[in-house]
């Protein structure tokens, strides 16, 4: 009577938990493999194209346009020399949600991502090599584990980057309700590995950021399907 008493309380503590995990598992495979095909592709919106500029990285300085970065994944944003107190991105989001995982990533799934940002001053004008080493330095003493290989630093005009049609909207717009008073001090864009354009935000916020940084979680999904179907 025991062993049956026994038996059936397992029957019942097996049927509870498969009501209890059931809809998880269900969820879990919904999740992995039963949303193959509502994967969502990122829109492009065109080839960017840039002069030469001028890049200070791991290798020093050196002249440089979009297209020495093709098979990279760019992310291209402004940086002001009042930062990090005073940016027009969302400054230390940037630094713990998109960086932080590049640097942690940079051997793994991430290492083909880059961050460029044009450093300005806070209206948006082009600054001095001085004055764009002070921010060098400041990333160095700010931003944990800093690699100038992984978030490199620009000279150049913002705007042969930004001039661009976005969705029919032209991305660079003077207002007093931007930082500096230019749409662009706040912008972020994301470009792929044959330089197009596929998503820009308003980085001005952390929600923003995070934004972001799921519309390059998608793009390195993206490659990673493409990948896998020549392999097949």
């Amino acid at each position: 009577m025991e062993e049956q008493a026994a038996t059936r309380s397992k029957k019942r503590s097996i049927l509870a938990l498969s009501l209890v995990f059931g809809p998880a598992l269900i969820l879990i495979f919904m999740a992995t493999r039963g949303c193959d095909h509502r994967f969502k592709k990122l829109a492009d919106y065109g080839l960017v194209k840039t002069p030469t500029f001028s890049v200070y990285n791991h290798k020093g300085k050196q002249a440089l346009s979009l297209q020495d970065y093709q098979d990279q994944i760019v992310l291209v944003t402004t940086l002001q020399t009042t930062c990090p107190h005073q940016c027009g991105l969302a400054f230390f989001p940037l630094t713990q949600n998109i960086y932080k995982d590049l640097r942690t990533n940079k051997r793994k799934k991430l290492k083909q991502v880059r961050l460029l940002s044009i450093v300005v001053d806070s209206l948006g004008r082009p600054v001095s090599e001085s004055e764009l080493l002070d921010i060098q330095d400041m990333l160095k003493s700010r931003v944990e584990g800093y690699d100038p290989e992984l978030w490199q630093l620009v000279s150049a005009d913002p705007k042969i980057f930004y001039n661009l049609r976005n969705n029919g909207q032209k991305l660079i717009h003077k207002d007093p309700k931007y930082f500096g008073g230019v749409s662009y001090n706040e912008l972020i864009m994301l470009l792929d590995k044959k330089n197009h354009l596929r998503m820009v935000l308003n980085g001005h916020t952390e929600g923003m950021i995070r934004k972001m940084k799921e519309h390059l979680a998608l793009l390195i999904k993206q490659y990673d399907k493409e990948r896998a179907k020549k392999q097949d």
